[in-house]
């Protein structure tokens, strides 16, 4: 009766400690654009996005990644503010 006990509450300490784990953490370069261009220096989007922009040339020379974009989205959406599908884009 007693090792019934010990498991028993190992089992309650164990689900205790699984729910408060801590979420996912969030990437440090999706915290705002300045951290965003330290690991991506011309910003990252989607593989096929096309820079939007009123005047000058188009930035061409960022990471092209569908999945990195998606995942800077999930944290911040205000990363891509003209809505093109490339977060943080500079020359």
């Amino acid at each position: 009766m007693k090792a019934f006990r010990v498991i028993a509450a190992v089992a309650v300490v164990g689900g205790l400690v699984s729910m408060n784990a801590p979420a996912e953490a969030k990437p440090t370069w999706t915290q705002n654009c300045t951290a965003l261009n330290k690991k991506f220096p011309h910003g990252v989007g989607k593989a096929k996005a096309h820079d939007h922009v009123s005047s000058g040339t188009p930035v061409t020379s960022f990471k092209r990644s569908d999945k990195l974009f998606n995942q800077a989205m999930r944290y911040n959406k205000g990363l891509d503010r003209d809505h093109d599908k490339i977060a943080c884009e500079k020359d």
